[in-house]
């Protein structure tokens, strides 16, 4: 991992030049949850411009990083991150609280995120993604390949949003992806057996083999529902 930074970091001085005032790595791969081969690398970068002169300048470092396996940078500038901090409050959040500096000026030491779109955010995104899962299950060939794919590939956006969703509530922001499941599992009475065997799955406890899938899969999409309507339940009331 480090080996990657080190080279995405040069080429996209390189590349950026003084366009480039910060770059940061934020996601599971500065907490203790991260799991090569399942964790992204997710990269955030403050410049000065982004016209589409300045995108292509990037291109090829982006390129080069998109090759690696990790999705391409996010690019801001200071204005935009600024005044885009209302409506990511669950993505700056994150970041303000977990992240890395690997180049620049660490924007987001003393970054104040508003939270007057949370709670609306968290409800929109628990549905959508919801909705989301739906589609695809209904799009999937009826595998246990594709059910297994379906979950894995969801479980840690259900995970952050949880997370969201008990500070919303006026509950502590839980640390881990586990804990998170556990407490909106004790909120709602909801069964959490299917997120345990995906996270068990992704922290190497068990086998991909060794899972129920379809059972899995019933419970997932049980649990996902009960949960969105009870947060939405639960924040319509406040």
């Amino acid at each position: 991992m480090e080996a990657k930074l080190t080279e995405l970091v040069s080429r996209l001085k390189a590349a950026a030049e003084a366009n480039l005032k910060s770059i940061v790595l934020y996601g599971s791969a500065v907490t203790a949850e991260f799991r090569a081969g399942h964790s992204d690398l997710n990269i955030l970068c403050i410049v000065e411009r982004a016209a589409s002169e300045d995108l292509e300048h990037l291109h090829d470092a982006s390129e080069w990083w998109v090759r690696q396996g990790n999705p391409p940078p996010l690019l801001f500038t200071l204005d935009e991150l600024h005044r885009s901090a209302d409506v990511f409050a669950i993505e700056l959040l994150d970041i303000t609280r977990h992240h890395r500096l690997l180049f620049g000026t660490d924007f987001f030491a003393n970054f104040e995120v508003p939270l007057r779109l949370h709670r609306l955010q968290v409800e929109r995104e628990l549905r959508a993604d919801w909705l989301r899962l739906r589609q695809g299950i209904l799009a999937a060939p009826l595998s246990y390949k594709a059910h297994l794919a379906i979950m894995s590939q969801s479980v840690s956006s259900f995970c952050a949003l949880f997370r969201h969703a008990l500070v919303a509530l006026g509950q502590p922001m839980p640390a881990t992806k586990r804990e998170a499941v556990a407490a909106v599992a004790t909120l709602t009475g909801a069964d959490p057996s299917a997120f345990h065997a995906l996270l068990d799955v992704r922290e190497g406890k068990r086998k991909p083999r060794n899972i129920d899938v379809e059972a899995s899969l019933h419970a997932y999409l049980e649990f996902v529902e009960v949960v969105t309507n009870e947060v939405d339940r639960r924040l319509d009331a406040l």
